[in-house]
């Protein structure tokens, strides 16, 4: 590649990460600002413009830790149950033999054409009148525990690690949960991470079950909150725009943080490598 083919590709790709990143910047500038400027001009306020009032008007309203904490268990416990359901189902579906595993697979794939939307109602009625599990953390995860695009995403994994290293630990008398813990997780920790971070991202952004589950304000996610925030109380604040903003920036701060710190691992499948070192 010539020197001028490299500067025009970095120059495209500059010019590409500042247009996905400034809206970003816009929502941070905006969260800031003590009087509302909707125009370009916002983009870049005048000092004396700008203040972290909005954060403290909204915290004031809705309770940002409290949001944030029913946010983290919510999230967390979905997160923890799609890793340990997905890695054994995907260990299960690559590694043993047994019959109708092509048949699980299958209906793993067809999970992922149905909208979780035509199930609400029926899982509403379970969830809240049959186990009486309204307003509670358990009736938040319940529905999420278990993630088909997971459990698809450690079985490719699996199924690239190499036959002859389980046959030959069999040999040795290891059983499966101890070639799992052993062998096969350390070998697919990008999947560990990639499922972690797509699992992440669902319950961390999901508004309308918690909205449906939980009829008490202190139980509800920050993105329920700052909905509920958004539809009564904004139009009362100084500045709702930036203290919408404001809200926005608390909930997509975790998620960008993350992806920053882990983003590596998405394009990590040096998997070969790892069983030859």
């Amino acid at each position: 590649m010539s020197k001028f083919q490299t500067t025009l590709r970095n120059a495209v790709l500059a010019l590409g990460a500042l247009v996905f990143l400034f809206p970003f910047y816009y929502m941070i500038i905006g969260s800031l600002q003590t009087k509302q400027d909707a125009s370009l001009g916002g983009a870049f306020p005048h000092p004396s413009n700008l203040t972290g009032a909005n954060y403290a008007a909204i915290n004031d309203r809705i309770n940002l830790f409290s949001g944030l904490l029913n946010s983290s268990i919510f999230t967390i416990g979905v997160l923890i149950c799609t890793l340990i359901f997905g890695v054994l189902v995907g260990y299960a579906l690559a590694v043993l033999q047994w019959r109708g595993r092509g048949v699980t697979f299958a209906l793993a794939l067809l999970v992922q054409v149905v909208p979780f939307q035509l199930l609400i109602i029926p899982l509403y009625v379970l969830i809240t009148r049959t186990y009486g599990l309204g307003d509670n953390y358990l009736g938040m995860i319940l529905p999420f525990a278990i993630n088909s695009t997971a459990v698809i995403i450690f079985r490719q994994y699996f199924l690239q690690l190499p036959k002859e290293l389980f046959e030959a630990a069999r040999i040795d008398g290891a059983g499966e949960f101890k070639l799992l813990w052993g062998i096969a997780l350390p070998l697919v920790r990008p999947a560990l991470v990639t499922a972690a971070l797509l699992t992440f991202i669902g319950p961390w952004n999901e508004f309308l079950w918690p909205f449906l589950i939980t009829k008490n304000a202190a139980m509800q996610p920050l993105a329920v909150s700052l909905a509920n925030y958004i539809s009564n109380v904004a139009a009362t604040a100084a500045n709702p725009f930036g203290a919408i903003l404001a809200g926005a920036v608390v909930l997509a701060a975790p998620v960008v943080i993350l992806f920053i710190v882990f983003q590596r691992y998405f394009i990590s499948t040096d998997v070969g490598s790892s069983v030859k070192g």
